[in-house]
């Protein structure tokens, strides 16, 4: 019963096959292979216009990068107190950004909403030299309370951004659990709602190190390739990436796993509502379940095998909270995450079965 995190999750198999087959293959390097530049079509299909897209390892290289892009002397970014790039990526972003400034904004369910943003602007007076200027702004869509922003969420985030003068970026770690839970086109939810750059995630999805930086104005994108190259992250054999994503964006594949992760979710939290140790803190969007425990349950969950995290109750609305005696968690599942697993978490959760 492994609900950690969606990081602790293995390669889905047909990436693996995707890789063993592309390991008897080779081509141009650095991106110039046939393989990548095919990839690089099917994201433009996939958001319904022409993109840049450019491969990378890790989401905190894609998030640092994508969003230093848009800095300037005395760089201002915005995004929720709790956000990736916030609190979990050891200032990557203020390093590659040449000392931006991160400034997080409180928001319930991890979100942020025009308001929020609008209270954070204020602090920065225009043609305030001492306070420094906003350059963007920050979504996490699926964010660490697993809730997903509608397109109209974000569209009316992006048009205070806009107004403003601020890029929009998204860190789309989950962004696929988010388009699937949402029911919405990847388009929808990103450009068509003002998004500038995404950080279109593959490794919580069954990839191996798979990233990819995605620019909606391919224009934007003019300096990036030296960027990314400068911090090592310009792949000589790129077509290890793009063989992943290939096979990841074929059909339905990637919205087919990270369907698999959010009705597992969905499961968990039936449980979670059902029991009598256990609320939910939130409904869950994705593939994250936030909960309230007793210690009780919290104790033998854990005796039993189950493996998650304790979680801040940072961002939480005041009626989720958790009370004397109760713990607040997260469980997370993946597209490896069994119906066995779940079951017997279930059966723990309602009682039914001790360890």
């Amino acid at each position: 019963m492994i609900f950690a995190s969606d990081n602790w999750a293995g390669a889905a198999e047909p990436i693996v096959a995707a890789l063993a087959e592309q390991a008897r293959n080779g081509g141009p390097a650095y991106g110039g292979d046939a393989l990548s530049k095919a990839v690089e079509a099917r994201f433009c299909e996939i958001f319904e216009r022409e993109v840049a897209v450019f491969f990378v390892g890790t989401g905190t290289a894609a998030n640092a990068l994508a969003i230093a892009n848009y800095c300037r002397p005395g760089s201002i970014v915005f995004g929720h107190t709790q956000a990736h790039i916030n609190v979990d990526e050891a200032n990557g972003l203020e390093f590659l950004g040449g000392g931006v400034k991160v400034v997080g904004l409180d928001g319930e369910g991890g979100k942020l909403t025009p308001s929020t943003l609008l209270d954070g602007l204020a602090a920065f007076p225009e043609r305030g030299f001492h306070h420094g200027q906003p350059v963007a702004v920050s979504l996490s869509q699926a964010n660490e309370l697993g809730q997903a922003y509608s397109p109209a969420e974000v569209a009316a985030v992006t048009e205070v951004a806009k107004d403003k003068g601020l890029a929009v970026h998204m860190d789309g770690a989950r962004f696929a659990g988010a388009v699937a839970g949402l029911g919405v086109s990847p388009a929808d939810v990103t450009w068509k709602a003002g998004v500038d750059v995404l950080s279109f995630g593959g490794t919580k999805n069954g990839c191996l190190a798979a990233e990819a930086v995605v620019f909606f104005d391919p224009a934007q994108a003019r300096d990036f390739g030296f960027a990314r190259q400068r911090i090592g992250h310009g792949f000589s054999k790129a077509w290890f990436i793009a063989a992943q994503f290939a096979r990841y964006l074929e059909g339905d594949t990637w919205l087919a796993l990270a369907g698999h992760a959010n009705a597992r979710a969905r499961v968990l939290a039936d449980a979670v509502r059902s029991s009598g140790e256990a609320r939910l803190a939130l409904e869950p969007s994705a593939n994250e379940v936030l909960a309230i425990l007793t210690e009780g349950l919290d104790a033998r969950l854990k005796a039993a095998g189950a493996i998650y995290y304790p979680w801040s109750p940072a961002g939480m609305p005041a009626d989720a909270l958790p009370g004397p005696g109760e713990v607040l968690v997260r469980f997370v599942t993946s597209f490896q995450t069994s119906e066995d697993e779940v079951a017997r978490f279930a059966a723990l959760v309602s009682g039914s079965t001790t360890p």
